[in-house]
């Protein structure tokens, strides 16, 4: 019974062995590192996918892994569950402030009556995508000289279906100042679960689709965005990953178009075609 147990417990943890197999190939597949320090946490994450799988052991489910191509259902769970996703509403409001007070009359002076296209990246539950479209949709009131649309992609296919939902606990939108809660949120109807949806004219504005940012180039994502945020993403990226994804992201950035970085993220020291017009504020060089 005793060595019965041992096996039994011996399957329930990640060995050393499969954890660095496991960690590298999310490493070179996702550009995301995986220290050993976070090999408990990688454990815990994908005990629901042996759950799922019906697989008794990390072994066999790396074995299993490790058979597949990297577009396999299964493979995109997997990267599901380890994925990080943590935003906020009006997170970094800084970059917030500027498209009011520069980036969008610059584009509504230069660009009348065109479309504005803004990418959101990384946009993990939609957050970000929802706070750019009220923004736009703010200096609009005022000047309804141009249309717009968000663009959001994440790594993640199930974060990317809470995006489209537009549904969030109401703990999540204390961020957001009052009077825009009032014009831009609707509040459910269930007191016990209590939740906000976005108004159906911000929903429209958002379109989601799946990118991992390692591909080696993003021929579904459109060439002409006029700004594009990249937040709080490249920290779990080693330093040349990082001067490959902006170098790609940018290919998909006007002239002259503005790219945001999070509070903690710098372009110093690689070689990429923008220009820093604040911190964590850039311009796409000609």
């Amino acid at each position: 019974m005793q060595v019965q147990q041992l096996i039994n417990q011996y399957n329930k943890e990640l060995s050393d062995k499969d954890f660095t197999k496991l960690s590298n190939f999310i490493f070179s597949n996702y550009g995301i590192k995986m220290p050993p320090a976070k090999k408990g946490m990688l454990q815990a994450r994908l005990q629901s996918r042996l759950r799922a799988t019906n697989i008794g052991s990390f072994k066999e489910y790396c074995d299993y892994i490790f058979s597949l191509n990297n577009t396999d259902p299964e493979v995109v769970q997997m990267i599901d569950v380890v994925s990080t996703n943590k935003t906020d509403f009006y997170r970094e409001s800084a970059h917030f402030d500027f498209m009011l007070s520069t980036a969008l009359p610059e584009f509504d002076k230069q660009y009348r009556r065109e479309n504005l296209k803004v990418w959101s990246s990384a946009c993990s539950s939609g957050e970000e995508v929802y706070t750019i479209a009220m923004v736009i949709s703010e200096y609009l009131e005022n000047n309804k000289n141009f249309d717009y649309s968000v663009l959001g992609t994440d790594i993640s296919s199930r974060i990317l279906a809470k995006a489209s939902n537009a549904i969030y606990g109401e703990d999540r939108v204390e961020g957001i100042p009052l009077n825009i809660k009032r014009k831009y949120l609707l509040r459910s109807k269930n007191r016990e679960n209590p939740s906000v949806r976005l108004i159906p004219e911000i929903r429209k504005r958002a379109s989601y689709q799946r990118l991992n940012l390692m591909d080696e180039q993003y021929s579904s994502v459109p060439r002409d965005f006029d700004i594009v945020f990249c937040r709080n993403v490249l920290i779990y990226f080693d330093r040349p990953t990082q001067e490959s994804v902006i170098n790609k992201l940018c290919r998909h950035l006007k002239p002259g178009g503005y790219f945001f970085l999070g509070h903690s993220e710098s372009i110093t020291g690689i070689d990429v075609p923008l220009k820093q017009i604040k911190p964590t504020i850039f311009k796409k060089i000609d």
